[in-house]
């Protein structure tokens, strides 16, 4: 890690660590440290690029921008790219079989309710809801083209459908359809409240 070592290290050393999902909590720390670092090239080439085109903009704007910008990378890093740093490291499998693609809907998460735990049942439906929520809160917040429910829908699926069949190239994940499911539910969820709060104003 180039930023949050030693905070990952702090919490390895305290109680945190005996916690049953630590994993879950290095996989956070960890695609953190990353999200940073390429969010610094992005606002770093970002500003290459305003200069060079002299385009006129607003600190606001490009404030949104990061931020959205800085959510896509985080997603991706917990998502896909969870056990590569840079992209030298990556390493496709183009030959695996497309039976291990879970095509049946629902039908694996509702196994989860038989599981040791709940926590995996929870995380499966409303982790993945939650996680693409921003998403469905920020196209529209970001871009005032793009204000349309239809819009954020498609930009949901097809963001959702490009982890998981890098999660099935890379075998950083299992690809399935329950996931892009509950992503698109996470958009809409989040498209509707950016729609209350715009309504709100």
């Amino acid at each position: 890690m180039l930023f949050l070592g030693p905070f990952y290290n702090w919490i390895n050393t305290t109680s945190l660590s005996r916690v049953n999902h630590f994993p879950l909590v290095r996989l956070i720390v960890f695609s953190l440290d990353k999200t940073i670092l390429y969010l610094l090239i992005f606002a770093a080439l970002r500003c290459l690029w305003l200069l060079l085109t002299k385009r006129r903009t607003t600190f606001g704007r490009e404030l949104k921008l990061g931020i959205f910008v800085g959510y896509l990378m985080l997603l991706f890093a917990l998502t896909v790219f969870r056990d590569v740093y840079y992209p030298w490291q990556l390493h496709f499998h183009w030959n695996r079989p497309l039976s291990v693609i879970n095509i049946r809907p629902l039908v694996e998460t509702l196994k989860l309710q038989h599981a040791a735990s709940h926590f995996d049942l929870w995380y499966q439906s409303l982790g993945n809801i939650a996680w693409f929520m921003p998403l469905g809160f920020g196209i529209p917040w970001v871009s005032k083209r793009r204000r349309r429910l239809a819009g954020t829908v498609i930009f949901g699926l097809l963001t959702s459908l490009s982890i998981e069949t890098l999660q099935f190239l890379l075998i950083s994940g299992v690809a399935d359809i329950d996931d892009v499911i509950f992503n698109v539910i996470g958009a809409i969820f989040g498209y509707s409240l950016y729609r209350l709060f715009h309504h709100r104003k």
